[in-house]
């Protein structure tokens, strides 16, 4: 091939063809606001499932107990129920009982608290408090606190020292563990840069510190709170003559199932209640660090 004919031939051009992209179909208008009213009447069916699933096992419960399927030594009506409710209500011997109960868990939970919180930012700040102290904790707590009642009674009688330092032992270790746990997981990269600007320790102690380990301590408090009634519940069958334990106490002695439940279903509502309230708390709480 001569020199002429290789000025003459013109280079291949290869052209690349790329395909077209496919634009996604889009809903209309008129769709995309059907899907958040779907998601709203879906939420709303199941919080009236929420609802209804308790009264039908109420009506069912009811008719069961109308008709003697149901005996009423065994389980008396929930009609039954409610007129002792209302009367214990209206004596005032269940606000009295209701009024002596919170006192003691409120008084268990505040010593059991504050025990878990010096007890938790001890061992989640010094590696040596942590070597020294945390053994022995892990140790009680591996113990049920209920098994300690007999020690407790020896210890301390039958009065109301024993029921609140019960509650406040079983109060103590999730919020002591929530606490050290939430310490240990501060991030260093954050306390870096407090450092680096200068923040004050009082500073870092509320704006590095505290946001990091709120969601943890009040998911102690949560538990405490829960474990708290559980408690109360077998510590005012110590010997007690006030509370709601010792309103079921002395229901049992007279066979009356209907104040026993009455009693048992104030427990529980006490429980919610209280969870509820620490849950707008923390909602609250944590408001300001979002």
């Amino acid at each position: 091939m001569s020199a002429a004919d290789l000025q003459e031939r013109k280079p291949i051009v290869t052209t690349i063809v790329r395909p077209t992209p496919v634009a996604e179909p889009r809903p209309s208008p008129r769709r995309a606001e059907k899907i958040p009213r779907r998601r709203r009447r879906r939420r709303r069916e199941l919080t009236w499932l929420r609802w209804l699933s308790p009264l039908v096992l109420i009506v069912i419960w009811q008719v069961a107990a109308a008709t003697g399927v149901l005996p009423e030594r065994t389980l008396p009506a929930p009609q039954l129920i409610a007129e002792s409710a209302l009367d214990l209500v209206t004596s005032g011997e269940l606000v009295d009982a209701l009024a002596v109960s919170s006192l003691r868990v409120l008084q268990g939970f505040a010593l059991g608290a504050v025990a878990g919180l010096v007890l938790g930012i001890l061992v989640g700040t010094s590696r040596y408090a942590d070597a020294i102290v945390d053994p022995p904790l892990q140790m009680l707590r591996a113990l049920p606190h209920l098994g300690l009642i007999p020690l407790f009674i020896l210890w301390f009688g039958i009065g109301e020292a024993p029921k609140v330092l019960l509650i406040a032992l079983g109060v103590v270790f999730p919020i002591y563990l929530n606490t050290a746990s939430g310490l240990r997981q501060v991030d260093p990269k954050l306390l870096d840069m407090a450092t680096v600007f200068g923040l004050s320790p009082r500073q870092r102690l509320t704006e590095v510190i505290l946001p990091s380990i709120a969601p943890q301590v009040l998911v102690g408090v949560r538990q405490s709170l829960a474990i708290a009634w559980l408690t109360l519940i077998v510590a005012e069958q110590l010997n007690a003559t006030t509370g709601l334990g010792y309103l079921i106490m002395n229901a049992r002695d007279f066979f009356r199932i209907d104040v026993i439940i009455v009693g048992l279903v104030v427990y529980a509502l006490l429980g919610i209640a209280t969870d509820v309230l620490v849950r707008a708390a923390e909602a609250r709480a944590l408001r300001h660090y979002r």
